[in-house]
């Protein structure tokens, strides 16, 4: 009887994967010819992570707490950061993310106090090397700032 049973059932499991097929067959072809037109993302694509400008200050607002970089499970983030005055708030100098083994968790981005870390758009990050990964997000700030400029 069970011999029947897991006949009829994969059975059943073949049909419904013939259905997918079926109704995908009649669809429209979607095929983008890439490098030479762009791919529209969904506004839920989840990119590696970059620094947010604000505009009411024209920068980041990094204050280099350290919480991402011990939330990090990959363990990628390394954050430095420098007090101006004894009573000033700290300022994040350098924001290297070794993105070769990041998990893109997004955890870092959950856990930023002050809402600096976000997704970015972009899906073209590549390289020649293994270092071509190793980023620094405050200066791919600052060369963005200067490109807008």
């Amino acid at each position: 009887m069970g011999y029947v049973k897991d006949i009829l059932i994969g059975g059943n499991s073949l049909i419904q994967g013939m259905k997918v097929t079926a109704r995908r067959l009649f669809r429209p072809v979607v095929t983008v010819q890439y490098p030479r037109e762009e791919l529209e993302l969904s506004p839920a694509y989840r990119g590696h992570i970059e620094l947010r400008r604000f505009k009411e200050t024209g920068t980041h607002r990094c204050i280099a707490c350290g919480t991402c970089q011990r939330t990090c499970p990959s363990n990628v983030i390394k954050v430095q950061g420098v007090k101006e005055r004894a009573k000033s708030p700290k300022t994040a100098t350098h924001y290297v993310i070794d993105f070769t083994r990041c998990s893109l968790c997004g955890l870092c981005v959950e856990c930023c106090p002050t809402q600096t870390l976000r997704y970015s758009m972009e899906y073209q990050l590549e390289g020649g090397s293994r270092w071509d990964g190793v980023i620094d997000l405050m200066a791919r700030l600052e060369k963005t700032a200067s490109q807008g400029s």
